[in-house]
């Protein structure tokens, strides 16, 4: 599994950190926390494991933890005054800080970053996960559409992830199986684009003055012989570099026609689209008013459909599971949130959207990455075979 931790750059002025190891050694020493604008941070084997504590702590109960705790959960026999000695210096490199000046301590956002990057163990899915996860995503093929598959991969997420599954995409990445030009009236018709997912898209058209009935027929079927398996783009651009052939085998106005049909504009059919499952689990272990207050401020940063949209599509850009941290990306500097997301492709291998969670950023890591990026690959596997 490729795991690729990226996002803007997080407070305290480092920048992420290289790819997270999956499954990293437990001897192995942890790696930067910056890239050439920050020293090296090495952690020696007794403060990598009271960090590890605390950032594990954090993920699991979303509290403080103090010395007197760290000491009866660590495998090395250390006095709570040790372990304090070693908090302090962690505090120093901004790893960890104090809620409050009598409470234990919390993973700042850098220090997400740094256990995401360096420390983060990511086993794989047992085989009953990986059944469970392909027999409910492949429940959204019965409706014979991309959408209903991507709701129930949404759907899915959410429901392991106890976040909010989302996912991101575009039908202009649609495959066509088929196009007709039906006529209204002496000056409009209607063009019926039928995708290999089985979607239907009407657009209406302003037909040429004096347009033959035959020439609605011709243009259908010239279109019909070029267009299966292509994207909406792509035989826009066949048409293109096939206009000389068009001039030569159809009259003016048919080849008018057919360019006509497949130039306008798709409108929001073409924009990306979002689809967000399960908000409500983001009310659920609430347990102070600033949580209520962080996730109403994630519930904000989910109705801006553009932003959300925009960061999704980043993870476009690279292979693997991409990880955003807090306010490493500024739709969530307010809100705290964390999203794990992974792009899926088509039959050619293209890559058409991303699904993914977002969560406060005590999310499971270990956990939700590879469901994330295994369910990507189902919903890639099932596109190829459409």
């Amino acid at each position: 599994m490729n795991v690729t931790p990226r996002g803007a750059l997080p407070p305290g002025g480092a920048s992420p950190g290289a790819s997270a190891h999956s499954g990293a050694a437990a001897g192995t020493t942890a790696g930067t926390v910056a890239e050439g604008s920050r020293p090296l941070v090495e952690l020696n084997e007794r403060s990598r494991e009271i960090f590890r504590q605390i950032v594990e702590s954090y993920l699991a109960t979303g509290e403080p933890v103090g010395s007197r705790n760290l000491s009866r959960m660590l495998p090395l026999q250390l006095s709570p005054a040790s372990i304090r000695n070693v908090m302090a210096d962690l505090e120093q490199t901004g790893l960890i800080y104090a809620p409050h000046t009598s409470a234990g301590r919390l993973p700042t956002e850098l220090g997400l970053r740094f256990f995401v990057d360096a420390l983060l163990e990511i086993g794989d899915l047992t085989a009953a996960d990986r059944a469970n996860i392909e027999s409910q995503v492949r429940a959204g093929t019965g409706s014979a559409s991309l959408d209903g598959v991507l709701a129930q991969a949404t759907t899915l997420l959410s429901g392991l992830s106890r976040g909010a599954g989302v996912v991101v995409t575009t039908k202009q990445n649609l495959r066509l199986k088929h196009i007709e030009f039906v006529r209204l009236d002496p000056g409009r018709a209607l063009v019926v684009l039928v995708a290999e997912d089985g979607s239907v898209e009407n657009r209406l058209l302003d037909l040429p003055q004096g347009l033959p009935a035959s020439a609605l027929t011709e243009a259908t079927n010239f279109l019909n012989a070029c267009i299966r398996g292509r994207t909406l783009s792509e035989v826009r651009e066949e048409i293109a570099r096939r206009r000389e052939e068009i001039a030569r085998e159809l009259d003016a106005l048919t080849a008018r026609l057919v360019e006509a049909g497949v130039a306008m504009s798709v409108g929001p059919a073409e924009e990306r689209q979002l689809i967000v499952r399960g908000q409500a689990n983001l009310l659920e272990d609430l347990r102070a008013a600033e949580d209520l207050e962080r996730i109403r401020l994630l519930f904000a940063d989910l109705e801006t459909q553009k932003d959300v949209i925009d960061l999704l599509s980043r993870a476009e850009e690279g292979e693997g599971v991409r990880i955003y941290i807090g306010s490493e990306n500024k739709l969530f500097s307010m809100s705290g949130s964390s999203m794990i997301a992974a792009p899926f492709r088509d039959g050619t291998q293209h890559i058409v959207g991303v699904v993914g969670v977002i969560g406060p950023t005590r999310l499971n890591y270990a956990r939700i990455v590879p469901m994330v990026d295994y369910t990507a690959r189902v919903v890639s596997r099932l596109l190829e075979g459409r």
